[in-house]
């Protein structure tokens, strides 16, 4: 697994809590202090930003995941109850069929969100260091 993708877990695992995306990033300042060196950052940055789909779809899944895959949470469901209430096995075909599609969306979704926390994350890093540097620079006039 190459540092990108320990990153991108990294990110997931702050989703699971729930906190404001300050506080988020504000964990993953330490964490990505420790487990990337400054001078690589960057290109660790674009390589993520570069993985992210800038399309409409990609954006509307990214930040409504849920409403995203309800359609198919239910597609899902209605056929497990006429599958099962009818005793019709091709609905129970659809049942399976739309509970992987919402899963699968849900999960691009999880993916995307990650994504964007690492590279806001880094670009938060990134603007502390500027500040620090302007700041020194300031106090050196």
């Amino acid at each position: 697994m190459d540092k990108a993708e320990q990153l991108i877990r990294m990110a997931e695992d702050e989703l699971t809590e729930y906190s404001t995306e300050a506080r988020k990033i504000e964990k993953l300042r330490r964490k990505f202090g420790f487990a990337v060196p400054y001078p690589e950052q960057k290109t660790i940055r674009d390589q993520v930003e570069a993985e992210i789909p800038t399309n409409f779809v990609a954006r509307l899944v990214e930040t409504n995941r849920q409403m995203v895959a309800l359609p198919f949470w239910g597609i899902g469901g209605l056929g497990l109850l006429i599958g099962i209430s009818f005793r019709q096995p091709l609905d129970i075909i659809a049942t399976g069929i739309g509970f992987y599609v919402a899963f699968q969306l849900q999960k691009w979704g999880w993916e995307l969100q990650a994504k964007r926390l690492v590279v806001k994350t880094f670009d938060d890093i990134e603007a502390g260091i500027q500040a620090a540097k302007a700041e020194s620079a300031a106090s050196d006039a």
